[in-house]
């Protein structure tokens, strides 16, 4: 004999059940997970930036051009996607010439873009980053001795001349990878591009690549110390020509760089 009600009954009580014990393995798993990053994922990104950086500081010895350091850096930043358990896809390389130089301008939500960046772009490249970072071991002494290029952001005659200096590097045929927003996003936005870097485009009369980077602060949110595996996507957009532009409208272009960039771009929700 069938009860009418009987299974929405069943139903309404599983579900109440699974909304009761729901939050409980969603607190343990992320208790089990912080524990994972803490002491395996942690050490293992040490470890491989203690043995590549310690590799590309030999190598800087006997190699002024950068080269040898930057295939240390693609290494270390597999080797660190891997320990991650980050995986990367990435659309459009197609839209690169081989051989030209580019200036690659992404969006910036973690520390993870940069071995994204790396892993993925061919070709030589340097990045624009705080000058900061100099100070930390053997990733400090890796981008002081291959080439990239370090800003004080406390003062802008330096910042300026640092620019300056990166230009002439990709004249030199050295794509050169910089994050306008000048941080990583504290809120998971896209905040506004700082023009300066943009300058260094139209200096040195090379086209702009937009790059949207989705998913990178899923894996690594801002100030947290907690590592998750999971997907991250890296569209690589058409070139920009830049010889329209110059000190006068190079905030146009940083705007129009921009919104190519948040077009493509799905912000993480949040929990």
């Amino acid at each position: 004999m069938r009860f009418p009600g009987a299974s929405d009954r069943i139903l309404g009580f599983c579900s109440h059940t699974r909304s009761l014990f729901d939050p409980m393995f969603r607190r343990i798993y992320n208790a089990l997970s912080y524990t994972r990053s803490l002491i395996i994922t942690i050490p293992l990104i040490y470890l491989d930036t203690l043995v590549m950086g310690t590799l590309s500081f030999v190598a800087s010895l006997f190699d002024p051009t950068g080269r040898v350091q930057h295939a240390c850096a693609r290494v270390w930043a597999r080797l660190l996607l891997c320990s991650v358990l980050a995986r990367v896809t990435v659309r459009g390389l197609e839209n690169l010439e081989s051989g030209k130089t580019y200036l690659f301008v992404a969006n910036h939500q973690s520390y993870i873009d940069i071995p994204v960046v790396f892993a993925k772009l061919p070709g030589q490249c340097r990045i624009i980053a705080k000058n900061s970072l100099r100070t930390i071991p053997f990733l400090g002494w890796h981008l002081r001795r291959s080439g990239h290029i370090l800003i004080d952001r406390s003062s802008s005659k330096s910042g300026l001349k640092s620019l300056y200096a990166a230009a002439e590097r990709v004249k030199a045929g050295i794509s050169v990878i910089v994050f306008p927003e000048g941080t990583r996003s504290p809120d998971g936005a896209i905040h506004d591009f700082k023009g300066g870097s943009f300058l260094l485009a139209t200096r040195a009369g090379v086209p702009i690549v937009p790059i949207t980077l989705n998913g990178t602060r899923a894996v690594l949110v801002k100030n947290s110390w907690h590592l998750h595996p999971g997907r991250v996507d890296m569209i690589v957009h058409d070139p920009i020509d830049t010889s329209n532009y110059d000190a006068r409208n190079v905030d146009e272009l940083a705007q129009r760089v921009r919104e190519i960039i948040v077009k493509d771009f799905v912000p993480m929700k949040e929990n």
